[in-house]
């Protein structure tokens, strides 16, 4: 009773901060009734080539007509944005994420409140990212309700919030981190078997949730007498998901874990082999499966904050934390810049650069997802941009990763409305300063991220996330920081 009624405020608060943040920004998203943005070119996020010198019109949030720019006719009393010299490019869309949890100065299940979550998608949007999927670390009724009130336009402009429920053996499943916030929130179905895996999804499938993930990982067999998910429960998963019209996303992150998910018949792929290669046997199953793969390779990078000065990064972040992360003190745990690679990583590399380009030769369609939110040092919005480059690093051409994080998203999030620049679609789009078809890093030029065609006032939010923690007590923290496994769960099947 207590956590709902500490619900029941939070909710009631943000309502109120949501009311004041909308009266203090409607004069900046004010706009006329159509607009027409030209002589940007526009590259439209699939394999269409780029429209040089190009224009669109929006209306109602909308494009509703797009082609060379003095081929359009503008409608009466449109206003006119020149782009000249600019590049257009949709928005990027995110199917993997961890929400909520983030505190920048802690990592706490205290942290999950609405307004947090509302947070992290504002800073998903505020570096472009249109959507975002939650990856089954939510409690059910908590992300209903958010996703509601968000459609509802409850909220500020802010990445549209997708989420996934999750499945995992007892105690298992999310790492020793995340594991603190589901295992209280008992955000995971927990499932031993075949049957209670058809349970549970079945219960899932009647909240109209179409998206599942579980967790298929040897750690699990460090973890006590707990033991990983076998193929039975998962293939049951599966099976009885796509009974129901669900997508299934399986984190596995071995060879043989890998290898049987896929056969099984998993619709998404996460992670990508660290310390192993590639066989000809998983080669012939990714050709005769095809699926989609989100590799989420990033959070094991050096951070880029190691680099010397980075801006970009550095924009989103209150100073202290910036030199948390280059000291290594972060929560998910992280050796400081000063620490030379270890063998490990350098043999993580080559594994990298051998596996990816044979996944991809096989089929596997990759798509765009960061795993971000468990590490300050590879959070909201900038980890897409890591990662994307990741992509380019390992053999896709820039144009190649652009679909991945655009257009191909939308397919696994099952929306039709955005991910492409193309007449009836969201005007959901990014004007940059310089070409990612030259480089990827130019996704990095932001001149301005635009949502539902609304402008986003990335300067205020700009500074709200460099203060952010200036008045938050870090003493109140709470991280646990040796793994104990919580109790079994009394609600193994959430109701």
């Amino acid at each position: 009773m207590q956590n709902q009624r500490k619900g029941r405020c939070q909710w009631k608060m943000l309502a109120i901060s949501v009311v004041a943040a909308s009266v203090g920004t409607i004069p900046s998203y004010s706009q006329a009734s159509d607009v027409i943005y030209e002589g940007a070119r526009l590259i439209i996020g699939d394999a269409s080539a780029p429209i040089e010198n190009g224009a669109f019109v929006v209306r109602s949030g909308h494009i509703i007509a797009i082609g060379q720019k003095g081929s359009l006719k503008p409608p009466a009393g449109a206003m006119r944005v020149d782009l000249t010299g600019k590049t257009v490019m949709p928005a990027m869309n995110n199917i993997h994420v961890h929400i909520g949890y983030e505190g920048f100065v802690s990592w706490s299940v205290e942290n999950h409140t609405p307004e947090n979550v509302l947070d992290h998608l504002q800073r998903e949007a505020f570096y472009g990212v249109g959507t975002a999927m939650a990856m089954g670390e939510q409690p059910t009724e908590f992300a209903i309700e958010f996703q509601q009130n968000q459609l509802a336009g409850k909220f500020p402009p802010a990445a549209r919030f997708f989420f996934a429920a999750g499945l995992a053996p007892p105690g298992g499943g999310p790492d020793s981190l995340l594991i603190q916030g589901t295992g209280p929130l008992h955000a995971v179905y927990e499932v031993s078997s075949a049957d209670e895996a058809v349970a549970a999804v079945r219960k899932i499938a009647a909240k109209k949730i179409k998206e599942l993930k579980f967790w298929v990982d040897n750690r699990d067999n460090s973890r006590g007498s707990r033991k990983k998910m076998p193929p039975e429960v998962y293939s049951a998963i599966i099976e009885e998901g796509h009974r129901h019209g669900m997508i299934v996303h399986a984190h596995a992150t071995n060879l043989e874990d890998q290898k049987g998910v896929v056969k099984a018949g998993v619709d998404v792929l996460v992670h990508t082999l660290m310390a192993e290669k590639v066989d000809d046997e998983f080669i012939a199953i990714l050709q005769a499966k095809k699926p989609y793969w989100t590799p989420v390779m990033g959070l094991g990078d050096r951070s880029e904050l190691c680099d010397g000065d980075n801006g970009f990064i550095e924009q989103a972040l209150p100073d202290s934390v910036v030199a948390d992360i280059k000291a290594g003190k972060t929560w998910l745990p992280s050796p400081p810049c000063s620490t030379p690679a270890s063998a490990q990583f350098v043999q993580r590399e080559e594994n990298l650069r051998y596996n990816f380009p044979k996944y991809i030769a096989a089929g596997a369609r990759i798509v765009l997802g960061t795993d971000a939110g468990v590490s300050a040092k590879y959070a909201y919005g900038f980890a897409e941009h890591h990662e994307i480059g990741m992509y380019v690093r390992l053999g896709l051409t820039p144009a190649q990763a652009i679909i991945a994080s655009t257009s191909r998203p939308t397919e696994v999030l099952r929306i039709k409305d955005t991910g492409l620049l193309a007449k009836g679609k969201r005007a959901d789009f990014i004007v940059l300063n310089a070409n990612p078809l030259e480089n990827i890093r130019n996704t990095r030029e932001i001149d301005s991220v635009y949502l539902s065609g609304v402008r986003l006032d990335r300067e205020a939010l700009q500074a709200k996330f460099k203060q952010a923690v200036v008045d938050r007590d870090a003493t109140k923290a709470k991280l646990q920081k040796d793994y104990v496994p919580h109790p079994p769960s009394s609600r193994k099947l959430l109701d």
